[in-house]
């Protein structure tokens, strides 16, 4: 055990327990489970826990269409997302779900010390309601004719077709997507947690936590904007947790979700006779790490560590928020067979294989990462199988042969051998700054030094000469000590692989203090193939297999099959000279916190800035349109939305499918021309 040993306390965000768990969401379990894993190797009291995520609106629509409980839907996605972690070695300490006794526990202790403390208010609110299926309506579970542009079938905040966002009182024949009926207006007292009281607390742990400069960056946004109090309820139907002093009120899935962190932690506490408080309470001296997408950053930047200050917890050490997957540089798609899920995904290759790719990509920024599925396959074959495997099988055989399986005490290159030993520290560093790719480079550059030095003593040749039989002796049993170095540095990547290496080299478990030592005269098993060549047909397959694949079943029921496109009516020549459309240049660009599909752009359109929301999320990245030219109605009256003023519209052409395509000007037109 390190002598200086930490005692640390790890999270990934919790699935949403609605569908299969897909390889967009396995970069976060992969990246934690090798942090994870890299900390208990060295000694670290180190505990890693999750959780599905099983509350909420849209598990209970849905398990009422499959005619089922909610618990019982539960329960099943439960057990898949479980087989689908171990599947590729996730290795969580204790996983759980929000929809257990001591989540409720929890969120009910944290929701009364912060009511007690004065931080919930209560407020009277008007929204949409469902007569026929006696309860309130979200945003988007209402559908009608976008007030804008005409479309038929809309969402309640936004319009799919013209981008248009807006209030669901705006709507022309809005409907429920549940029954059809159309929606009243309803009055209901929601409580909120006022935000706003923990500015100067959050202002200081952004310092003290030492944040990502782009976390802090867009916490800084935010608090310029103004913290909102935050609705923590939903009226009945729901699943969830009734609110204690609010019947017929139930905790909105988004309070306990990050609760569930402790909740699962707990449960783990009881199996193992661990003290929660030493971990979670105010005065712990236990590090509280965890890892989230950047698209929940609000939530467990913002009202997560001012949930628990407010109710006496600790607050996290640090969150650490990576980015999104493309695969082969675009959106995950089922047309083009890019999304893929987990199960599909081990149906047809080796999760190790991912796991080493996700790893070669990773860096300790809030960067996008691209699976391009032909680099994959080069890389996987050239890293693992082609250096570090092909260490090994060059080396081992001849051990067996000729020396019944025994290495040598003496190494032929001792130097060698200690440069692979100090070159630990570096990679420990990276790992821990959770700088993977980095880590990853430097152990193919020691592999590439062991082929380097195996080509050279050519084992092969020295074999053939009786004389050179104590040279073969040293050199093969160097190669294979240089190998063993290799898997230690490479385990918290590649846990199953490092586990075969166990079991062949004869030895205990790899610690990283492992690497301090050698095997010495030791023997060893016969080699077996450890890692075999991406097989093509197998990726082609699993795309395939991902094109025909399913969607998860959606729990709103259609309530009509979509209209074509409304019919345009004709205007003169007179009314389009009325739009001033101008060249205009995206010179930020930002999402929008809560807002599912809305970008917020900043505009330079030659004589002032303007402010434009967009819903065009889905199709874009707020990056990618940074330095890009767009068309902007100019005009346009000014918008008030719940999330800021739009001063104008910029134009997008929709295809069938969904995508959108932002209409650009060709190079050469500069800000403030008119579009004629």
């Amino acid at each position: 055990m390190n002598t200086l040993a930490r005692r640390m306390l790890v999270t990934s965000a919790l699935p949403y327990a609605n569908g299969p768990i897909h390889i967009g969401h396995l970069v976060e379990y992969i990246q934690t489970d090798i942090w994870v894993r890299f900390q208990k190797m060295r000694g670290h009291q180190c505990y890693y826990v999750c959780a599905d995520d099983a509350h909420g609106t849209p598990i209970m629509l849905r398990a009422e269409q499959e005619g089922v409980t909610a618990e019982q839907l539960i329960a099943r996605i439960g057990a898949e997302h479980r087989a689908d972690f171990a599947g590729f070695s996730v290795g969580f300490d204790h996983y759980h779900s929000t929809h257990s006794p001591e989540n409720r526990e929890i969120a009910t202790l944290i929701y009364e010390r912060l009511r007690d403390a004065g931080h919930i208010v209560r407020r009277t609110i008007r929204q949409a309601y469902d007569p026929l299926k006696a309860m309130f309506l979200p945003d988007r579970f209402i559908r009608g004719t976008c007030p804008r542009c005409g479309a038929t079938d809309q969402y309640g905040d936004s319009c799919e077709v013209c981008g248009a966002t807006y209030a669901p009182t705006d709507l022309i024949d809005p409907r429920s997507a549940l029954s059809g009926v159309t929606p009243e207006q309803r009055e209901s007292e929601h409580l909120f947690f006022q935000l706003g009281h923990f500015e100067g607390m959050l202002r200081d742990w952004i310092v003290t936590s030492e944040l990502q400069a782009g976390a802090v960056n867009k916490l800084k946004e935010w608090f310029d904007a103004g913290l909102q109090d935050w609705d923590i309820s939903r009226d009945a139907p729901y699943f969830g947790f009734e609110i204690p002093d609010a019947p017929g009120k139930y905790f909105y899935v988004w309070l306990d979700a990050p609760i569930g962190y402790f909740a699962s932690f707990k449960a783990l506490c009881a199996q193992r006779g661990l003290e929660f408080d030493a971990f979670c309470g105010v005065e712990s001296s236990t590090e509280l790490y965890h890892f989230i997408g950047k698209d929940i950053m609000y939530f467990h930047t913002l009202f997560w560590p001012a949930m628990l200050h407010g109710a006496g917890f600790r607050v996290p050490t640090n969150v650490f928020v990576h980015g999104f997957l493309t695969v082969d540089g675009q959106k995950m798609s089922k047309s083009r067979g890019t999304f893929i899920t987990a199960r599909t995904y081990l149906t047809h290759l080796d999760p190790e294989y991912l796991r080493y790719y996700f790893a070669a990509k990773l860096g300790p920024a809030i960067d996008d990462i691209d699976l391009n599925l032909a680099d994959f396959q080069a890389r996987v074959n050239s890293d693992l199988v082609g250096k570090v495997v092909n260490i090994a099988s060059r080396c081992a055989g001849f051990i067996t042969k000729h020396f019944d399986g025994n290495l040598s005490a003496q190494s032929d290159e001792p130097e060698l051998l200690r440069r692979f030993q100090s070159a630990g520290e570096s990679i420990a560093q990276a790992y821990e700054a959770r700088d993977y790719s980095r880590a990853m480079r430097e152990i193919m550059q020691l592999a590439d030094l062991a082929n380097q030095y195996i080509d050279l003593r050519k084992p092969w040749l020295l074999a053939k000469a009786q004389e050179q039989i104590t040279v073969l002796h040293a050199v093969c049993s160097t190669g294979i000590e240089l190998f063993r170095l290799l898997t230690i540095y490479l385990k918290p990547v590649l846990p199953g692989m490092a586990i075969a290496v166990e079991e062949f080299l004869g030895c205990a478990e790899f610690t990283w203090s492992a690497a301090a030592e050698t095997l010495g005269a030791h023997r060893i098993k016969p080699f077996k193939p450890l890692k075999t060549r991406i097989d093509p047909e197998k990726v082609a397959a699993m795309i395939e297999d991902s094109k025909a694949s399913k969607a998860p079943a959606n729990p709103l029921p259609q309530v009509q099959a979509k209209a074509s496109e409304p019919a345009i009516p004709e205007i003169s020549i007179e009314d389009f000279a009325k739009v001033d459309l101008r060249v205009a240049l995206v010179v930020d660009a930002q999402h929008v916190p809560g807002a599912e599909k809305l970008i917020q752009l900043k505009l330079d359109i030659g004589t002032e800035t303007r402010t434009v929301f967009a819903g065009i999320k889905s199709t874009y990245r707020p990056e990618e349109l940074i330095g890009s030219q767009v068309v902007l109605v100019a005009n346009l009256a000014p918008r008030k939305m719940r999330f800021g003023t739009s001063e104008g519209m910029i134009l997008v052409a929709g295809s069938g499918n969904g995508e959108l395509f932002v209409i650009s000007p060709q190079s050469g037109a500069a800000p403030g021309m008119r579009v004629k």
